[in-house]
C-alpha cells in the first residue's frame, strides 16, 4: 500500500468554487504544497492520499479563488471621501489634482498603498491592477503585504510632482520595473492615464516600449459621454478608435471603464482581443453611466471587475462590485437572466487574472496554479438558508464574511486578522495623513 504523500497544507471546505469549471463542489479539499495547488478532491479521497503538515477545516465556508481587483488607484485610499458627490471632471480638476500636487510623495504612496492592501486583503482580494504615481513606493508596500500586483507605470503629458514630462514618466517607471524584476508576485504595465491627457506622440512611445519590452497597456477609456464627445470633435473618431489607429489595442490592452462605446468600439475590442475592466460602483458614483457589459461578454470580450480608487468609490470591495455589476446588467438590458452568478464570479477572479496577465498562475483553483484562495463563511443568520452558494457570493455575502486568505499558500489573513500587515500602525498613519490633508482642504 502506498504511503500518503506529504504536503504542506490541506484546506477542507463545505463548498468549493473552482471557477475554471462551472458549479460548486460539496465537501472537497484543496491540497497545497510549495505554494502550488496539487489537487482538488473529495475530502475522503484527500485523507487517504495526502499527509498534510497543516490542515484547515472550514465546515461552514465557501472556498474560492482570491478575488482580482483589476483596476484601482491604491494610494488614493488616503483621499477616501475627500470630495464626494462631485462630477468626474470637477472632481479631478478642482479637488483631486490640487490635493495630489500638494501631498503626493513616495511616503504618501507607500502609506496609502499599504493601507489599501490591508483593506483589500481583509476583503478577499489577492491580486490587483494598480495605477498611480511612484510605482516603486507602491511595489514596496505590496511586497511587504504579500499581495500579487500588476503595477502601473503612469504616463501623462503634463508635469506633476512625480515627473516633468512624458519621457521622465517613462524613465522613472521603467527604473521601478527594473528594481523589482526579481519579484515573484509583481509585474509592471505601462499606464498612460487616458486618451484626453496623453497626446499622439506619447502614445506612440508607449506602444514602442510595450512592443519592445512585452508590456501590457493599462488605461482609462470612454469613461464619460463628455470625453467621447470632445474626442469626436477633435479627431472625428471615438477615443478607442483613435487608440486603435495609433496601434495601442491588442491582447495586452486593458481598457478601464469603457462606459460609452458604440457598436464599432465593441467590435474593435472583440476583434483585437482586448480586455475591459468594469468599475460599476465608481461609474455610478460619478454618474458616468452604465457600461455595455452584456454586449461585450456576448461578443467574447474579456470583462474583469475593478473598484477604481477609494476616492471615487469609496470601498475597495469586490463583493460590492459583483452585486452592482449583476444588478446593473439586468436593469440595463431588461433581462433578469443577464450576468448570472457564475459569470459574475468569473469576472471577479479568472477574467481579472487573465486581463492582468496572471491567468496562468491565479484566478482559479486549478492544480499547478499558485494557491491563492479565500474562505467565505456562510454560517450566520444573514446568510441562511443556503440553496446556491454561487448566488450567495454575488447577492448575499460581503467582505465581512471573509475569514481567511492565502496567497501562494501563505496565510495572509487568519480568522479575520491580518498576518503580514500591522493594522493599527496603518490606521495611525492614515490618521496622520488625514490631518495634513484636512488642514489644506478646510483652512
Amino acid at each position: 500500500m502506498t504511503a500518503p504523500m506529504a504536503v504542506d497544507l490541506v484546506i477542507e471546505a463545505r463548498w468549493v468554487v473552482p471557477v475554471d469549471a462551472p458549479g460548486v463542489l460539496d465537501d472537497h479539499a484543496l491540497v497545497v504544497d510549495a505554494g502550488l495547488i496539487v489537487a482538488l478532491l473529495p475530502q475522503a479521497a484527500v485523507q487517504a492520499a495526502y499527509a498534510p503538515r497543516a490542515r484547515v477545516r472550514l465546515p461552514t465556508h465557501v472556498l474560492m479563488p482570491g478575488l482580482v481587483n483589476a483596476h484601482t488607484h491604491a494610494a488614493m485610499t488616503l483621499m477616501r471621501g475627500i470630495a464626494d458627490d462631485v462630477p468626474l471632471q470637477a472632481w479631478l480638476e478642482q479637488h483631486i489634482w490640487p490635493a495630489e500636487a500638494r501631498h503626493v510623495s513616495p511616503d504618501f504612496v507607500h502609506d496609502g498603498s499599504l493601507h489599501a492592501a490591508a483593506e483589500m486583503l481583509k476583503s478577499g482580494i489577492t491580486c490587483i491592477g494598480d495605477m498611480y504615481f511612484y510605482p516603486d513606493a507602491a511595489a514596496r508596500a505590496y511586497e511587504a503585504a504579500g499581495l500579487r500586483a500588476l503595477v502601473g507605470m503612469p504616463v501623462l503629458d503634463f508635469p506633476t510632482p512625480y515627473a516633468a514630462d512624458p519621457d521622465a514618466y517613462l524613465s522613472k517607471g521603467l527604473a521601478a520595473r527594473d528594481a523589482f524584476r526579481q519579484s515573484s508576485r509583481l509585474a509592471f504595465a505601462l499606464a498612460p492615464h487616458a486618451p484626453y491627457t496623453v497626446g499622439d506622440e506619447t502614445w506612440r512611445k508607449v506602444v514602442m516600449y510595450a512592443s519592445q519590452l512585452d508590456l501590457p497597456i493599462h488605461t482609462h477609456v470612454a469613461e464619460t459621454a463628455g470625453e467621447v464627445e470632445a474626442a469626436r470633435k477633435a479627431t472625428g473618431e471615438t477615443p478607442l478608435a483613435r487608440l486603435d489607429r495609433l496601434g495601442v489595442t491588442g491582447p495586452s490592452f486593458i481598457g478601464v471603464h469603457a462606459v460609452h462605446l458604440d457598436q464599432a468600439d465593441v467590435e474593435l475590442l472583440a476583434v483585437q482581443g482586448c480586455h475591459v475592466v468594469h468599475c460599476p460602483v465608481s461609474n455610478m458614483k460619478l454618474a458616468s453611466g452604465i457600461a455595455p457589459v452584456v454586449k461585450l461578454v456576448q461578443r467574447g470580450v474579456g470583462v474583469a471587475l475593478g473598484t477604481d480608487g477609494a476616492a471615487s468609490n469609496n470601498r475597495l470591495d469586490l463583493f460590492s462590485e459583483m452585486r452592482a455589476a449583476s444588478l446593473l446588467a439586468k436593469v440595463a438590458t431588461g433581462d433578469a437572466a443577464a450576468l448570472p452568478a457564475q459569470e459574475t464570479v468569473r469576472m471577479a477572479t479568472l477574467a481579472g487574472a487573465t486581463a492582468l496577465g496572471f491567468g496562468a498562475v491565479t484566478g482559479s483553483l486549478t492544480p499547478g496554479k499558485q494557491a491563492d484562495a479565500i474562505a467565505v463563511d456562510l454560517a450566520g443568520a444573514e446568510c441562511h438558508p443556503v440553496y446556491d452558494p454561487l448566488s450567495h457570493l454575488v447577492h448575499v455575502a460581503g467582505r465581512e464574511q471573509v475569514t481567511d486568505v492565502w496567497i501562494g499558500g501563505d496565510r495572509v489573513v487568519s480568522a479575520r486578522q491580518l498576518v503580514t500587515i500591522d493594522e493599527p500602525a496603518v490606521v495611525a498613519r492614515a490618521r496622520a495623513w488625514r490631518e495634513r490633508l484636512a488642514l489644506r482642504i478646510h483652512p
